[in-house]
């Protein structure tokens, strides 16, 4: 069962916490009793592929969808027809204590598709398991991958419509062509003239407005979420952290009990938070290392307790983590305080008038007990985009370059040589210009169109572009709104009038 963040007395089943995304008070639900394994649990995992692996993971999460349910939601998830890679999340060895999980196998080329094949799915199932007969409206703020990947995973969906906003000027030019470009009945993609703290302040204020969601109520529609405050969303992102030690387990690089570190990267916590739960339920995790870029508000958080989104927003190399409200710190803070909504409550009243909050000292204690942070600025990310691919012939996207710089910090001011696996969010593809930049001879070079860079990059780093980033370049653009953002709500009225059915 599922309860708010911030104490309001609903209990919902999975069903209900996925359909409706965010709690009526504003709160993320969480779990009411978390799950706990044993080494004797995850011995069994070794055997497994991916889609078993996730059933067994979400079923502990899940258990209002009967095994038949689950199982017909994973497969349909996580087929070859969709993920280039058979093994969905394959594990890469760099040396003999570094490895990387790549979550960049699926159609948009980003970490987002783990979970938003899947979340489709699962909220399909869950409007006929609670008999839902309004119209679902999937409002989400992207800051470049999880658009995509909400866009890809519901197209066409019976019963839903999403309306994707992105930062006009906030995503790299691949990321917008895989938006502007989607086809689908039930989807809309619109560009905010903003940054993305403010698009996703725009939709959380949206969720949040009983009036206009009244009048929408009225009219057969209900807001939901395909943002990783919804926990339909978070779950199958915790499969991935039992997967990859499962595969070190299976190629025999650990003993079972044996302690790893991530390293991830992460805007919105999202990531970061599904490895939380995946150490809390068990799972031998030693630290969860924090990788930020110039926008360090979690960094800062992190290290000393103060969070503060009043700075500067800086757009950087690594756009998907150009975010200085993360969202999904709130269930953090539910588990760290004991489940204490009350202070909760009132860090997010502070966060709201204030702009910044601070914990008190013994949670600081807990929180530095599990997390190591740092940042990279955009200097540093392309000298480790460089550095890898001569050393190593690995190709690593801006993001996946922030945790590699970040993990050798860890293990520089530490010591601690624990084995670490580097979390990568994205394509290199999806970056190409910065990634080029980064790993070709001559720094001189006129090409700088989008597809004639994509080709280049295949060629330098002899890696195959993704079929659907090749595809883009003869796609027809079908999205050309944008709004500022107090027009929002404006907005999503104005496509649900002429998207009527």
């Amino acid at each position: 069962m599922y309860s708010s963040t911030r104490g309001s007395n609903d209990i919902l089943t999975a069903a209900e916490a996925i359909k409706r995304g965010i709690a009526a008070d504003g709160g993320l639900f969480v779990p009411t009793i978390l799950p706990k394994i044993d080494d004797k649990w995850l011995a069994k995992l070794v055997n497994l592929d991916y889609k078993e692996r996730a059933f067994e993971v979400l079923g502990l999460f899940l258990t209002d969808y009967s095994e038949e349910e689950l199982k017909n939601c994973i497969v349909a998830a996580y087929t070859t027809e969709k993920f280039d890679d058979a093994a969905i999340a394959p594990v890469a060895a760099i040396d003999h204590n570094t490895f990387v999980l790549e979550l960049w196998h699926g159609p948009t080329s980003a970490f987002k598709d783990m979970a938003l094949q899947i979340l489709p799915h699962l909220m399909s199932k869950a409007l006929s398991k609670t008999q839902e007969e309004a119209e679902i409206v999937i409002l989400t703020a992207t800051s470049g991958d999880t658009g995509k990947a909400a866009l890809e995973g519901f197209a066409n969906v019976e019963q839903i419509k999403i309306i994707v906003f992105y930062p006009e000027e906030g995503v790299s030019p691949i990321q917008r062509l895989q938006m502007v470009t989607q086809q689908g009945g039930n989807v809309s993609v619109v560009a905010v003239r903003g940054n993305f703290d403010d698009t996703q302040t725009g939709v959380k204020n949206i969720f949040n407005d009983p009036s206009f969601n009244e009048n929408l109520a009225a009219k057969g529609f209900q807001l939901s979420s395909a943002n990783s405050i919804n926990w339909g969303r978070l779950a199958p992102q915790i499969v991935y952290y039992f997967s990859a030690y499962a595969d070190l387990l299976a190629k025999g690089h650990l003993q079972l009990g044996e302690v790893v570190n991530f390293v991830v990267p992460t805007g919105n916590f999202g990531n970061l938070l599904a490895g939380y739960y995946a150490k809390i339920m068990g799972l031998p995790i030693g630290k969860l290392i924090c990788a930020s870029n110039s926008n360090n508000v979690l960094t800062e958080f992190l290290d000393q307790g103060i969070y503060n989104k009043l700075r500067t927003f800086h757009k950087t190399l690594s756009p998907s983590m150009d975010i200085l409200i993360s969202s999904n710190l709130e269930r953090l803070l539910y588990h760290i305080t004991n489940a204490d909504t009350v202070q909760i409550k009132n860090w997010m009243e502070e966060l709201n008038r204030s702009g910044q909050y601070c914990v008190d000292e013994k949670y600081l204690e807990s929180i530095k007990d599990i997390f190591w942070a740092d940042w990279v600025d955009d200097v540093k990310t392309l000298e480790k985009i460089t550095e890898v691919f001569k050393k190593y012939q690995y190709v690593a996207d801006p993001h996946t370059a922030v945790a590699w710089q970040v993990g050798e910090r860890y293990r520089q001011q530490t010591g601690d040589m624990t084995l670490q696996v580097i979390v990568s969010t994205a394509s290199p593809f999806k970056f190409n210009e910065s990634v080029l930049d980064a790993i070709r001879d001559s720094k001189d070079s006129d090409i700088n169109d989008e597809f004639s860079m994509l080709y280049e990059l295949s060629q330098v780093s002899g890696w195959s572009i993704p079929p659907a980033l090749a595809a883009l370049e003869k796609a027809p653009v079908c999205h050309s709104i944008v709004c500022d953002k107090e027009e929002m709500s404006l907005v999503i009225n104005d496509i649900l009038e002429k998207n009527k059915g």
